[in-house]
């Protein structure tokens, strides 16, 4: 009967609800955590082709964060430079909290896509889309080695459909530490409104899009990510994955 209550008190330790903020974003996903109230966050994320996006996302309450977000294609380079046509935003709020045993749930819209802005030919979006409208149902868990979240979703682009697929999208994820500097990341996102006759021509994956990554604390608030993404790229179109770094610096006011 004793190691049964300690087997109990064992799980109840490695599986606890989570006390902490959790991961506001995965690699290229939301989670249902949102910045704490008084905070901001700084976000540089460099792309192929020497382009650059740049964000900033405030907490104006524990449940309510907005940002907005601009780059430019080939904006480390020798090349003309591609600006995206229109600063984007990104909003998100949290409407169910998370518990013990239930998910926290978030809603939001985020506009920015992901890549240069292909505005030469009449679909005009993003190589990859932006979620636009979604929804993200997050669970933590404390492990000895830190935080374990898993992460669900759906997304309705309402704003790249030149392409005439309006189709709902789904995507997942999960995060875990190793230690109280390093984790790694894993999410899929299945690109449905990406996969008729006309998006076809354009899209760089090959049945949706497969990311992975490495996020390293450098200092407090201080993080750096190396991102491997389209890992299930189209051969036809590219010849390997996307290598990209994402920097993050958060702070409080």
């Amino acid at each position: 009967m004793k190691r049964i209550r300690y087997y109990f008190l064992f799980l109840s330790f490695v599986l606890n609800a989570q006390s902490y903020p959790p991961p506001s974003s995965l690699i290229t996903l939301p989670t249902a955590g949102t910045l704490q109230r008084g905070s901001f966050a700084l976000e540089m994320r460099i792309q192929k082709f020497g382009g650059l996006t740049s964000s900033i996302s405030v907490g104006l309450t524990d449940r309510f964060q907005l940002g907005i977000s601009y780059g430019s294609a080939n904006l480390i380079g020798d090349d003309s430079l591609i600006w995206y046509p229109k600063p984007e935003t990104n909003l998100k709020y949290l409407l169910i909290d998370e518990s013990e045993t239930s998910p926290g749930i978030s809603l939001g819209i985020d506009t920015q896509g992901l890549g240069k802005f292909n505005s030469g030919d009449s679909l005009m979006r993003y190589d990859t889309k932006a979620l636009g409208l979604f929804a993200v149902a997050s669970k933590n868990w404390v492990t000895p080695l830190g935080n374990l979240g898993w992460h669900f979703g759906s997304n309705y682009n309402f704003v790249e459909t030149n392409d005439n697929d309006k189709d709902v999208n789904f995507f997942m994820g999960f995060d875990i530490e190793f230690n109280p500097e390093l984790s790694i990341m894993l999410e899929y996102n299945a690109a449905l409104n990406e996969n008729n006759m006309t998006s076809k021509n354009i899209a760089i994956s090959r049945g949706g899009y497969l990311n992975a990554g490495i996020r390293w604390t450098f200092v407090e608030r201080l993080h750096i990510e190396i991102d491997f993404n389209n890992l299930m790229f189209d051969k036809k179109k590219v010849d390997y994955f996307n290598r990209e770094i994402k920097i993050t610096y958060i702070e409080y006011f």
